[in-house]
């Protein structure tokens, strides 16, 4: 079993989809760790040779930022936004969207499930 950045890979997915398990790893820079690795991508995570996971963990480790030590740079990000005031830091403290998408519909992954306000009837 391939073990990269503590994650351990699916066996049975091809090696360029398994790579982008690991945190901060995606499509495109899986396929460059595997050019750089001169693996295929086609192969299978199960057929990996001993040597060729350990290059492919040497290769990410030393040339990419991922797991741990990303999530704590992205982190440290929003929080020095909140911490300054800046307008983005506001958005991420309100759990509102930070790219400038409309809220007046939509939004619903940020803003989470809808709360419907009404008036109050009394007792007439």
């Amino acid at each position: 079993m391939a073990r990269i950045s503590g994650i351990d890979l699916p066996r049975d997915k091809k090696i360029g989809t398994a790579l982008t398990y690991v945190y901060g790893i995606g499509s495109s820079i899986a396929a460059q760790i595997l050019e750089t690795a001169q693996i295929d991508a086609e192969t299978r995570v199960r057929d990996l040779s001993d040597t060729d996971a350990a290059r492919l963990r040497e290769i990410v480790e030393q040339e990419y930022r991922t797991e741990g030590d990303l999530r704590r740079e992205v982190t440290g990000n929003i929080k020095r936004l909140v911490e300054i005031g800046s307008y983005r830091g506001l958005r991420h403290r309100r759990g509102l969207p930070v790219r400038g998408q409309r809220t007046k519909t939509n939004a619903r992954t940020r803003k989470g499930p809808k709360k419907t306000v009404g008036v109050k009837r009394g007792k007439k």
